[in-house]
């Protein structure tokens, strides 16, 4: 029904905003992800999606389209509702999600919060093919594959790192040395934690 707002930001939380589109505040419920892409008091656009239940009808708003899309393919699974969905997305960003799903890494999803074993290979039971249809096979698998970056983040893990955190500096150290070696990558990420 309403598939996007664009208006002046007036209010701005970690989980919700308040755009004024010619003199009618909509109160729109938001990720981290999306919180994190906002200016602050500028004219901006969000894609939206309407959620309609018995007793409420809620309004959720996404910087990207494709943060969008992969909330409606994540409420399509059975015990996934909006609140679960928008903590998946404000624990990891869109492109983690459908990397996660598309390789079968039921640790990540199982790592956000409220989202146990069952759920989240359920998750990744139900929208693996669609994640590889609606996505490239290049673009979601453009990540796996390093080995390296693996072991240094399970030694890691072992030294006593939250995973997410290490994951986040691995990644970045391994965009700028994609030779890296396990003991180079677990030497630099020791520095950064």
């Amino acid at each position: 029904m309403i598939t996007f707002l664009k208006g002046k930001l007036v209010e701005k939380n970690h989980t919700d905003v308040v755009i004024d589109c010619q003199g009618i505040g909509y109160f729109v419920n938001i990720s981290l992800h999306t919180f994190s892409l906002l200016p602050e008091g500028e004219l901006i656009m969000l894609y939206t999606y309407l959620h309609i239940k018995e007793d409420a009808h809620t309004l959720y708003g996404f910087a990207q389209k494709s943060e969008r899309e992969i909330f409606k393919l994540l409420i399509s699974v059975s015990g996934v509702g909006t609140s679960i969905a928008r903590t998946m997305l404000s624990s990891l960003d869109p492109t983690q999600v459908k990397q996660a799903i598309a390789t079968g890494d039921v640790r990540t999803i199982q790592g956000v919060k409220g989202i146990g074993a069952k759920t989240a290979q359920r998750v990744i039971l139900d929208l693996k093919d669609k994640i590889l249809k609606v996505y490239d096979v290049d673009e979601v698998s453009a990540g796996t594959g390093n080995t390296n970056k693996d072991e240094a983040l399970s030694a890691l893990e072992t030294l006593g790192f939250v995973r997410k955190q290490a994951e986040k500096v691995c990644d970045v150290i391994v965009r700028e040395n994609p030779d890296a070696t396990v003991e180079t990558i677990i030497k630099l990420a020791l520095k950064k934690l």
